[in-house]
């Protein structure tokens, strides 16, 4: 296993991590792990495979309790992170932030009771309250550091100036947002300003949710409550021209003697600063993504690659209206 820095300040972690989304009963993706004991396997899996830096959030269901239970004995080996902001909320009621510094406090002690541990390694604000200034909510993130129970700090889908007064209250390791062939826009502003800062880029979604690893070709390959279904991506018309250009990826890796999947996170992991962390229900799939850190891309395939799949290529929005209102731009 290949590892990097986590940006300036931050730990040492694997090259390749696992999301851990969709190991929770009530995530947003209908899951193949219903029970603890396969969502146990795949993250001890994860662990014998090199692949230490797990990431969660309190939002992801029973995925906290699961992954907290998986390292069990083996804390030691991991780098362990998860998120807060997003209130509890009955499904089907639109979902709510909180930043408030005494939430704050209030979310990070939940998360390491289900946990089971002492510190969180990155602790991430997974979306910015608009109601609460960034340095009141950074600033109560620091308290924490202060007191032991969180190492390192991080942003998820933050504006560039957003990071600047984040990172001017406390140093920032990470910033999650998505990143992949099929979602390019940290390199126009957000890439680089992470570079100047000395901040890390994990980068969740780096398979196109599915687009860029070829699991599936038409809309019923989703299960019926799968809340990709309601992506502008997955409409009808962008779909099918999704999948056609995921496609072209395709023929490339057939070319390489390799995997869709591993193409597409060969090319994110050339990336400095770019640490993915592809989610996975399967242990078959998870070792195929650990095998993309034995692809090596020459320059003219790297070329090749953004011929086939340049900037602005995908057709549709990340999210839906909702779901983007919550971004911060």
């Amino acid at each position: 296993m290949e590892h990097r820095q986590l940006g300036r300040v931050g730990p040492r972690v694997s090259a390749l991590g696992l999301g851990c989304m969709s190991l929770g009963i009530g995530n947003v993706y209908t899951s193949e792990v219903r029970d603890d004991d396969a969502a146990i396997d795949l993250v001890r899996h994860a662990l014998d495979l090199g692949v230490t830096f797990l990431d969660t959030a309190d939002i992801y269901g029973d995925s906290e309790l699961k992954v907290g239970k998986a390292i069990q004995g083996r804390c030691a080996e991991v780098v362990l992170a998860t998120k807060f902001g997003f209130v509890q909320t009955r499904i089907g009621k639109e979902e709510q932030l909180d930043g408030r510094p005494e939430y704050v406090q209030q979310a990070c002690e939940q998360s390491l009771r289900r946990l089971g541990v002492d510190q969180i390694d990155v602790y991430y604000l997974h979306r910015v309250d608009p109601a609460v200034p960034i340095e009141e909510t950074v600033g109560a993130m620091a308290d924490l550091v202060r007191q032991g129970k969180v190492g390192h700090l991080g942003l998820s889908e933050v504006s560039p100036s957003t990071l600047r007064r984040a990172h001017a209250v406390h140093p920032i390791a990470a910033v999650q947002t998505e990143y992949s062939l099929f979602s390019r826009e940290p390199e126009d502003e957000l890439l680089p300003t992470l570079r100047e800062l000395g901040v890390a880029l994990v980068a969740y979604s780096p398979l196109g949710r599915g687009f860029l690893a070829g699991r599936f070709r038409t809309l019923e390959d989703l299960a019926p409550d799968d809340w990709r279904r309601r992506n502008p991506r997955f409409q009808h018309g962008a779909f099918e021209r999704n999948v056609e250009l995921a496609d072209r990826i395709r023929a490339l890796a057939s070319s390489k003697g390799c995997t869709p999947a591993q193409l597409a996170l060969a090319w994110l992991l050339t990336r400095d600063g770019v640490v993915p962390i592809p989610g996975t229900s399967s242990v078959e799939r998870l070792s195929e993504n650990v095998g993309a850190l034995g692809v090596r891309l020459t320059r003219e395939e790297l070329e090749e690659i953004d011929r086939r799949s340049p900037k602005g290529a995908v057709t549709g929005e990340r999210y839906h209206e909702s779901g983007a209102a919550l971004l911060d731009k």
